[in-house]
């Protein structure tokens, strides 16, 4: 079975050097890296922890109570949405514009409102806790905000690029390249 977030910059490495943006259909929304080790351990923990209680469910209603069982498998997909929720978070571009998807929330920026989107050395937090560290982070300027309104759009210390600097240079510059191709058009 194909699992196309495994292969998000993969295809960025096969690319020519004359192409900068490697995908035949631009509208369609894409993450221009892969997700974390951070991020799929702590998804596989909640599916095993939800798999977990799956069994629980099953042998809830074998015994007895079915509002038990019920409610044994409610509390499964919501843990199995919770884990596919974190999977989906990151920053996705298309030929529309920029999207930043967390687990609460996604936002999205249309290019015509971006007016710059670069990399700046400052303090970063480490796994989106409240520690920070000096580390790198993604910045989106847009026209209607000041810089310092919106989060980064990516940082060298979250869950995605934690130990992972080339990663996180090869994500920044893509989605810089991207930035630059629509921003012009």
């Amino acid at each position: 079975m194909p699992l196309p977030f495994l292969t998000a910059d993969r295809a960025f490495d096969e690319v020519a050097e004359d192409l900068a943006l490697p995908f035949d259909d631009r509208d369609h929304w894409r993450r221009p890296y892969r997700p974390g080790p951070w991020r799929v351990g702590a998804a596989a923990l909640v599916l095993l922890l939800a798999s977990y209680v799956l069994f629980a469910a099953v042998i809830i209603a074998v015994t007895g109570t079915l509002t038990g069982a019920v409610a044994c498998f409610g509390g499964a997909v919501l843990a199995i949405l919770c884990a596919l929720r974190l999977l989906r978070a990151g920053v996705w571009v298309s030929a529309r514009g920029v999207r930043r998807v967390s687990f609460f929330r996604t936002s999205t920026t249309q290019w015509a409102q971006v007016v710059a989107v670069r990399t700046v050395q400052q303090p970063v937090r480490w796994l989106g806790l409240p520690r920070t560290v000096q580390g790198q982070a993604l910045l989106l300027v847009r026209k209607d905000r000041a810089p310092d309104d919106l989060p980064p759009l990516l940082t060298s210390h979250g869950a995605d690029f934690l130990a992972r600097v080339e990663a996180f240079d090869r994500a920044a510059d893509a989605i810089e390249v991207w930035a630059e191709e629509y921003r012009r058009a």
